[in-house]
């Protein structure tokens, strides 16, 4: 350096540098000192910032002041690029963070590669010094450097992956041992280079347009296969640098995926759609497949984002899919803002544009395919002339068609199902017309929507029947109706209906023998008790129970509640308590309390995991309130929340079927996920739910055993009394709870713990899946009447004692 550059240096040190050793200059003496400043004070000015970065006193250039030098356009010198490279090496020990290299970078970033080349070791070095310390730290400098370095590398195809690539978690890793070469070759490089620069919430229009030239057949077919990658990939264990952590995917691999996402909006093909929409809910879909996060939102809102741009009906498709399953709240509003953006385009109401846009598969009327010998059902599965096993002679071609189409009815049957339910649980009302060519005659939805039951708002119900072209309600006397066809229709809920009909249509689904897809004709009601009148705004109906956490949680985020986040770490955090949320129809909220209880911690070891969490009060609040509710006997502030800004609202204002059906989930959680199912469980609270009073759950379950048990051949030893069912064995006589399926042994009521192992006898339920409590209290009935045949000893022992 010259004396002028060396007498700047005094100055500088004269003027910035502090007088006592701290960690940071002022440097707002900087624009006095720099009037009149050409390029060559500049960059003397950025050398000396550099250089204190390394000076051995402890002491930095402030943040902004190398921010700002850094963001200068200034013409370096190649011994002043050297200069700033090698006194940002060789630290003793491997810390460094992104400020260290803003000025480096801002040197050669703009430079031509034949120019960094002379550079390249003292930049492959910095490379190594980055990869010794963990990539969350100054990974801002490293991904330029990494894009920059393999340019370079360019003859070595899988080394250039390698270095654009870092190994940070597991899906990073099989894009390194799987595409390397292929990445890193001539005519994708390129646009690999530019992927990994997508690190922006939506892409400028001179990125897309720059991706736009970089595109080549070579680096769709990449696209294509690698997104294609991305729903069945998982997350695992991965070191981050000091311990191991369950990883999805690192900021790095996300942002390259989202560049890959970015470049597809100028793909026009037909699998560009839904495979956006695959990625979407891959990635949109909590940590195990469940819960309130997402795996990688800014992988999700990328896909979310094209998919919104490209347009059209067939998008539609896939944003049901994705709302169906996905409980994140921010991907969920980008979802519905999708929906109603092409709602206003088209006319049409989001729930009508999804319905118009549920594929057919191409199967018929009847929901089955059939060609040369092969039928694809609507289930998904594919037989051969009615047989499972497809011999070898099949076309493989037409079977790999079949094979595809199953994989996407498994996904898209589940979601409709859930759709219309949800539409049942709304009150949601439809033309006749709309009804017959969107449900009724629709070969997926179809295969469900013909299984239930339909009214004319304000008018008859019955079940679909096809008669003469068209179609038909038919009630359980045999009377049928034909509906105009702009008659406005319902599915059937027994909430609005006397006790007696609603015993007639359950009567008459076990007389036909008809399984539905979910409990309609069976489907529990909750009427307002006097207690829940007596506390107003709150229900403690199903306060107090001791719940599996994980399960009530993957339970209550399927069926559409948020906000399920308890754990073992500080206090501040709220771990605690939370409160899950779910939004209903009419502007309405409901809203569960959890928290944990004073054994948790010790029952859990200390960890951060909840095993164990206890129900609190549920509430209904809305945005539109205009008085608050007057103070309860528990102390509950009138003055709406300031996370929610919602008022509470009275029990008695709640709607009717808004009520039952926001209870219904709480009562199915409690039923599913208490521990009071265990079957070797103890203590006041199992013994009161195995074997107390019944929930409307049960109570529905009593409901349907009492149709049930006159077809089983069992039937003589069976007696249903007010909360159990009494099975007569050849030893002894059993109780079996119909809210737990626990077990009673006469004449002392002694204890019977049974596991239960599947159902067994294949007995005709008329809404319950297999492994549901119908099942296993007719699966524990059958095997207790045959008592004497038990030849299990762990069964025995307790019979015989």
């Amino acid at each position: 350096m010259g004396e002028a550059e060396l007498e700047m240096f005094r100055r500088l040190d004269a003027t910035l540098r502090p007088q006592e050793a701290c960690h940071f200059v002022d440097e707002a003496p900087l624009k006095e000192l720099s009037v009149g400043w050409g390029e060559a004070e500049w960059r003397t000015a950025a050398l000396w910032a550099q250089l204190l970065t390394r000076a051995t006193d402890g002491s930095i250039a402030g943040e902004t002041l190398l921010t700002r030098l850094a963001q200068r356009k200034l013409r370096w010198a190649a011994w002043e690029r050297e200069l700033l490279w090698r006194t940002t090496l060789g630290r003793p020990e491997p810390h460094w963070t992104d400020l260290d290299y803003r000025i480096p970078m801002s040197s050669i970033k703009e430079l031509p590669a034949s120019e960094r080349e002379p550079l390249l070791p003292l930049l492959m070095q910095a490379q190594r010094e980055m990869e010794a310390v963990p990539l969350s730290a100054g990974w801002t400098a490293r991904r330029l450097l990494d894009g920059l370095i393999a340019e370079h590398l360019a003859g070595d195809p899988a080394a250039a992956t390698r270095s654009l690539v870092p190994e940070c978690d597991g899906f990073a890793a099989l894009l390194r041992e799987e595409y390397g070469k292929r990445l890193g070759e001539p005519d994708a490089l390129p646009l690999a280079r530019h992927w990994a620069t997508a690190i922006t919430v939506t892409p400028a229009p001179q990125w897309t347009a720059r991706a736009g030239e970089l595109l080549t057949p070579h680096a769709t077919e990449l696209i294509q296969e690698i997104l294609g990658r991305v729903p069945a990939y998982r997350e695992g264990l991965w070191h981050n640098g000091y311990h191991e952590v369950v990883t999805y995917l690192h900021e790095r691999t996300a942002e390259l995926l989202r560049g890959m996402i970015w470049t597809c909006e100028l793909i026009d093909e037909p699998w560009v759609t839904e495979l956006l929409g695959d990625v979407a809910l891959a990635t949109g879909i909590g940590m195990g497949g469940s819960g309130p996060n997402s795996r990688s939102e800014r992988v999700a809102n990328a896909a979310l984002g094209v998919l919104a741009r490209r347009g059209g009906m067939e998008v539609v498709a896939q944003l049901a899919r994705i709302q169906a399953k996905v409980r994140r709240k921010s991907i969920l509003t980008k979802v519905r803002q999708i929906l109603d953006e092409t709602a206003v385009r088209t006319g049409l109401s989001p729930e009508q544009l999804v319905e118009r846009t549920v594929p057919s598969f191409g199967l018929g009327h009847d929901g089955t395919r059939t060609e040369q010998g092969l039928t694809l059902a609507v289930t998904g599965a594919i037989t051969y002339n009615g047989r499972k096993t497809v011999p070898k002679s099949v076309d493989r071609e037409l079977l790999a068609g079949f094979r595809a189409t199953a994989k996407e009815l498994k996904k898209t049957v589940p979601a409709e199902r859930l759709r219309v339910e949800r539409a049942l649980a709304a009150g949601r009302t439809w033309s006749w017309q709309e009804v017959c060519e969107f449900y009724l005659d629709h070969p997926v939805t179809g295969a469900f929507a013909r299984t239930l039951i339909w009214e004319v708002v304000q008018g008859s119900a019955g079940l679909p029947v096809h008669v003469a072209g068209a179609w038909e309600l038919s009630d359980p006397a045999g009377r049928r109706i034909r509906p105009r066809p702009e008659a406005q229709v319902r599915l059937w809920h027994p909430i609005s209906h006397t006790p007696e009909e609603v015993r007639a249509w359950r009567d008459h689904l076990l007389t036909i023998g008809l399984r539905q897809p979910f409990k309609q004709a069976f489907r529990e009601v909750y009427l307002l008790t006097p207690a829940e009148e007596a506390t107003r705004d709150h229900s403690r109906r199903f306060s107090g129970h001791l719940l599996r956490y994980g399960q009530a949680k993957a339970l209550l985020t399927e069926r559409g509640w948020t906000g399920m986040s308890l754990g073992h770490w500080d206090a501040a955090g709220g771990s605690g308590q939370c409160e899950a949320a779910k939004e209903l129809p009419g502007g309405l909220t409901a809203t569960w309390e959890f928290y944990l209880d004073e054994h948790s911690y010790e029952r859990d070891g200390y960890g951060t995991t909840v095993s164990i969490c206890v129900s609190g009060d549920l509430r209904f609040r809305s945005l539109s309130g205009t008085s608050p509710v007057p103070p309860t006997d528990t102390g509950t502030s009138t003055v709406p929340s300031a996370d929610t800004r919602r008022w509470p609202v009275p029990l008695v204002e709640v709607p009717a079927l808004t009520l039952s059906e926001a209870l219904r989930d709480a009562d199915l959680a409690v039923g599913v996920t208490s521990t009071g199912l265990d079957p070797e469980g103890h203590g006041d609270y199992w013994q009161s739910y195995s074997f107390g009073d019944l929930t409307e759950s049960a109570q529905v379950r009593r409901d349907a055993l009492a149709g049930l048990l006159p077809r089983l051949a069992i039937a003589d030893r069976c007696t249903l009394a007010d909360r159990f069912l009494r099975v007569r064995g050849d030893l002894r006589t059993y109780k079996i709870h119909l809210g737990s399926g626990n077990i009673l042994m006469e004449p002392n009521d002694a204890y019977l713990c049974i596991v239960p192992h599947g159902t067994g006898d294949q007995v005709f339920l008329p809404f319950e899946e297999d492994g549901g409590m119908l099942s296993i209290i007719l699966s524990k009935a059958f095997l207790l009447a045959a008592d004497a045949a038990i030849t299990d000893p762990s069964i025995t022992r307790q019979i015989h004692f």
